[in-house]
């Protein structure tokens, strides 16, 4: 009886592990949730693909009765037990890779980056980079401790955060799955910080006291006089609360046309789809920063993060010059190795012949535009 309990008490742990990483890492939609209405089922209220970005975005077809809706998939993003089936039953192919993974903490020479006058990019961890566009820091889905207390970090930050790394003027947080909307990181940057977010998202920084905050839908641009931030429609979703269910707030990627001059396209979390072209013909990134990590396996993945190959389309798609690719590396959130990403991108690029447009940024490091 007592081993009965105890491996009982193991399958409840693990179960709970499991739905953590789900929550973590955007990968549960409907397990227990409030029933989607019918048109909603979809994501799709009514046929889009004849519409111009910007008609879409003025018919607020994203925009459902109770929830946003992604209207470039039709894709569902299934439920617990087929996170459970991935986790449990799933053949992974990487598995054998695992050993050669290393935890390397993340040093930052900061002296170069507050005395550097123009624009650069700081790879800080995750999806959380540091931009300075001349006399402002910009920061990106900060995560600065760790993602729960059992995924492991294998960049963890090895420098006094207070002391070293320069206040951000403004906070750009993409979506609210917990690997980019996390709330110990926001608390610690305290509660007058400028935040930017998608629409939504209210009660959880009222609990934080972060009442700095600008709200966009897509399309919608932010000026503080000098640099512009527009949030752009992309192909993902958001969820906090498996109970409330999926999109009950907005998601999105940003679009950064800096006070130095470049524009900056940041990708956030997107999985591939029809309208990269558009957004680059409309706003000519110079340098696309894009998402790269937690794509395998694909039957469970492309619905909400591109590959490798996928990658390098989009920016094909958007014509920018330069490539740097982040969410990758720190936490495993995907079967492929977390070392795997800035490996399999170089190949990609190759084949295409665009290695040299790749910038190899790794954690720590610093790209001067």
């Amino acid at each position: 009886m007592a081993d009965g309990s105890l491996n009982r008490r193991m399958f409840v742990k693990r179960m709970l592990r499991l739905a953590e990483m789900a929550a973590a890492g955007g990968f549960i939609s409907g397990s227990g949730a409030l029933p989607a209405r019918p048109e909603e089922d979809c994501g799709l209220p009514y046929q889009v693909k004849e519409l111009t970005l910007r008609e879409l975005v003025q018919a607020k077809v994203h925009h459902g009765s109770e929830r946003f809706l992604n209207p470039f998939s039709t894709q569902k993003h299934g439920n617990i037990f087929r996170v459970l089936h991935w986790k449990l039953f799933g053949e992974n192919k990487f598995r054998s890779s695992y050993d050669q993974e290393q935890v390397i903490p993340v040093t930052i020479d900061w002296a170069p980056i507050c005395e550097h006058r123009g624009l650069s990019i700081t790879f800080l961890n995750h999806a959380s980079v540091l931009i300075k566009d001349r006399d402002s820091y910009l920061l990106l889905d900060p995560v600065f401790f760790g993602l729960f207390g059992w995924i492991k970090n294998f960049s963890p930050l090895a420098f006094d955060l207070r002391r070293d790394m320069p206040h951000p003027d403004h906070v750009l947080v993409s979506h609210g799955h917990y690997d980019h909307m996390d709330t110990d990181s926001l608390a610690f940057l305290g509660a007058d910080t400028h935040v930017v977010t998608p629409l939504g998202y209210r009660e959880l920084f009222s609990d934080l006291g972060m009442t700095r905050r600008t709200q966009l839908d897509w399309l919608e641009t932010y000026s503080d006089g000098t640099r512009e931030i527009t949030l752009l429609p992309c192909n993902h979703w958001t969820m906090r609360n498996p109970l409330e269910g999926p999109n009950r707030s907005l998601w999105g990627s940003f679009l950064l046309r800096t006070a130095a001059g470049p524009t900056i396209y940041i990708s956030a979390d997107t999985a591939y789809f029809d309208r990269f072209e558009e957004i680059g013909r409309e706003f000519s990134p110079d340098l696309a920063i894009i998402n790269l990590g937690a794509y395998e396996p694909r039957w469970f993945m492309a619905g909400s993060h591109m590959n490798p190959a996928e990658t390098v389309k989009a920016f094909q798609n958007l014509g920018a010059a330069r490539l740097i690719i982040t969410h990758w590396g720190t936490f495993r959130l995907g079967d492929e190795p977390v070392y795997y990403p800035p490996i399999e991108i170089r190949s990609a690029m190759e084949r295409e012949g665009l290695e040299d447009r790749l910038v190899d940024l790794r954690h720590g490091e610093t790209f001067y535009l």
